[in-house]
Order: C-alpha cells, then sequence, then structure tokens
C-alpha cells in the first residue's frame, strides 16, 4: 500500500510550500480512501513518495487517470496566501491503494 504525490515543477515554490502542498494532497485524498484501505496503509506505515510532475496539464492529467481506476485522489489548489495567486494548483495524491494500482498512474514520473 502507498500513496504518491505529484507536485509541480514549474511553479517556483520554495520548500516550505512545497511540504505544505505535499500535506495537504496527502490528507486529502486519504479522506477519500474506504476504511479498509485506510487501515491497512497505516498498520503498514503509510509509504509515500513525491514525485515531479512538470505543469498543470500533466498534473491534471493525473487526477483524470486516478480517477479512471478508481483510485482515491485529491487536486490542491492554492489559497494564495504566500507564494502564489489564489487557485494555483500546486499538487495530486493519488492513493492509498496497492502499489500496483498506484504505479500505473504514477509510475513513470521521476522522483521530486
Amino acid at each position: 500500500m502507498k500513496q504518491v504525490i505529484a507536485a509541480r515543477t514549474d511553479i517556483g515554490m520554495g520548500q516550505g510550500k512545497l511540504a505544505a502542498q505535499v500535506a495537504h494532497a496527502s490528507l486529502k485524498a486519504y479522506e477519500y480512501a474506504d476504511e479498509n484501505v485506510k487501515r491497512r496503509w497505516k498498520a503498514e506505515g503509510q509509504m509515500k513518495a513525491v514525485v515531479k510532475v512538470s505543469g498543470e496539464r500533466e498534473l491534471y492529467a493525473v487526477a483524470e487517470e486516478a480517477k479512471h481506476h478508481g483510485l482515491p485522489s485529491a487536486v490542491i489548489e492554492d489559497a494564495g496566501r504566500t507564494q502564489l495567486e489564489p487557485g494555483t494548483p500546486t499538487a495530486v495524491a493519488v492513493g492509498p491503494a496497492p502499489d500496483a494500482d498506484v504505479d500505473q498512474v504514477t509510475g513513470d514520473l521521476s522522483l521530486f
């Protein structure tokens, strides 16, 4: 079981902003998972990986692919309080779900 969070590389997020957006995406996608998946993922250590997407188009393509496969997912849009304009899509989380299912959607993306 794992979760992969894809974050944009084209918008110049600082390290703190990146960490916050990844955390938001992780938690939001987790909320969409069913209870059995949540329990299993927590019991297995809540494996997460952060990968890169080049821009908004690729971010939404990952989100659509996750939905197509019936995986829990969540796109995060920034509130605009610090570095980015309000509504800027920053990250998408896929999972928690079985590794192979998540890999179908994110397996070709490079680690952040």
